[in-house]
């Protein structure tokens, strides 16, 4: 069965950093271009970094310089290290394959103090 799962999230201070996985089945992570996307409550799911087959990244303005994407295709996993955490970081971070269009369950990320 074709899926993402997503690891990594948890409850971190304001100015902190979590890595968040997405481990890939098959040959997902290196075939497609993958992203990671966010949900707060209430507002609509928004891009916040994606990763080309090639390796070439781009970013929400609202992370750059602070989130950074990568893929381990021999792991067959791709990343987002997440650093200076905001409160407004606060969402449910979902990985995304976009050729099958494929989502994970997602996992919740909370800054607070």
């Amino acid at each position: 069965q074709v899926q993402l799962v997503e690891s990594g999230g948890g409850l971190v201070q304001p100015g902190g950093s979590l890595r968040l996985s997405c481990a890939a089945s098959g040959n997902i992570a290196s075939s497609y271009p993958m992203a990671w996307y966010r949900q707060a409550p209430g507002k609509q799911r928004e891009l916040v970094a994606r990763i080309s087959r090639g390796g070439s990244t781009n970013y929400a303005d609202s992370v750059k310089g602070r989130f950074t994407i990568s893929r381990d295709n021999a792991k067959k996993t791709v990343y987002l290290q997440m650093n200076s955490l905001k409160p407004e970081d606060t969402s449910v971070y979902y990985c995304n394959a976009a050729g099958p269009n494929l989502w994970g369950q997602g996992t919740q990320v909370i800054v607070s103090s």
